[in-house]
């Protein structure tokens, strides 16, 4: 008997809504949730094929493996909302379904991957945030095409599709130097991944480019998450750090929770300390004051993506091929 959605949101104790929603990949319900669903469904072999929208058949599908290594920088965040909803809008658009699953480094991962390996995909984008080169080696066996996301490795021959971070890091120290005229201090995520390692390379080379010394710039390492940003940086404020006169951070949760300390200890933003962010989350529109922050098109980085992985998929002989998705400097009243 075919396991329907109204046999898993019982089996789940959940609404039927809930279950639709991530199913089809909408909008609506949490990822905690939302990978709760697909692991019941994929569990009780839910058939995940369909008939696309106006009558148009299915080409067949696409999925979209998510990748955490710890999940402290990918996680439920409106950023990978978006990004995820503009690949399932994409996929839709050019009539392919899409699945997603979760890849966690856990006893359970060399099953998961075997899984993957055996389904019947056209293709796979693999968000490759979390990533590092002995997590993707992983992958070396797979002979569906595959296309990496947000991440970049200089040993891997993939495809990829990834933010021009050393682009937007340059336009964010450039522009901090120029309104203050001073050396910019940097909010460095205390977290590695690759595309943080870019944007340090473009916010020293913003440094070098104005003259001055990289051993100058004031450097503190802060987790790359609003309540762990702000922790860290309220105990160097009491420790009697001073801070610098700007910040370029390396991304809006380090920022936004760096500026939450700064105001607490009494220091005023823009006016003592100008602070820049990365990402553009919503967030950053509605703070006190506004963020200016690096601006991601993520819904174009979507369509590329999934544009990309239909030519591997419908041309057999591709070479591989880097794609950065530039980025623009989003002015608000943080500087």
């Amino acid at each position: 008997m075919k396991v329907t959605a109204k046999d898993l949101a019982r089996a789940l104790g959940l609404s039927e809504a809930a279950v639709s929603m991530a199913l089809n990949n909408r909008p609506g319900v949490s990822t905690a949730t939302r990978r709760r669903i697909l692991e019941e469904a994929e569990r009780r072999g839910y058939d995940f094929s369909r008939k696309a929208a106006f009558g148009n058949e299915l080409k067949g599908s696409f999925c979209l493996a998510v990748y955490k290594k710890s999940g402290a920088v990918v996680g439920d965040t409106p950023f990978f909302a978006d990004l995820t909803d503009g690949i399932s809008a994409a996929c839709k658009k050019a009539h392919y379904d899409l699945v997603i699953r979760y890849l966690y480094e856990d006893e359970d991962l060399d099953d998961r991957l075997y899984s993957l390996s055996r389904a019947d995909f056209k293709g796979i984008l693999l968000l490759a945030t979390e990533m590092d080169a002995a997590s993707l080696a992983r992958f070396s066996r797979f002979k569906t095409p595959l296309l990496l996301l947000d991440s970049y490795f200089e040993t891997a021959s993939y495809n990829c599709v990834l933010i021009n971070n050393v682009q937007g890091a340059y336009l964010a120290t450039s522009y901090l130097i120029k309104k203050r005229r001073t050396q910019p201090g940097y909010l460095r995520s205390a977290y590695p991944i690759g595309n943080f390692d870019e944007r340090a390379d473009g916010f020293y080379k913003a440094i070098r480019v104005n003259g001055m010394s990289t051993a100058k710039s004031l450097v503190h390492r802060l987790t790359p998450s609003q309540e762990g940003a702000y922790a860290d940086m309220k105990a160097l404020l009491e420790a009697g750090e001073k801070p610098a006169d700007c910040y370029f951070a390396d991304n809006d949760h380090i920022a936004i929770g760096a500026i939450t300390a700064l105001k607490e200890a009494g220091y005023r933003i823009p006016e003592d300390v100008a602070v820049v962010g990365f990402d553009d989350i919503p967030l950053c529109e509605y703070l006190d004051p506004p963020l200016t922050t690096i601006e991601v098109p993520r819904h174009i980085m979507a369509q590329t993506a999934v544009g990309r992985l239909i030519e591997m998929v419908e041309s057999k002989q591709l070479h591989p091929v880097k794609i950065q998705i530039g980025v623009t400097l989003k002015k608000r009243k943080s500087v």
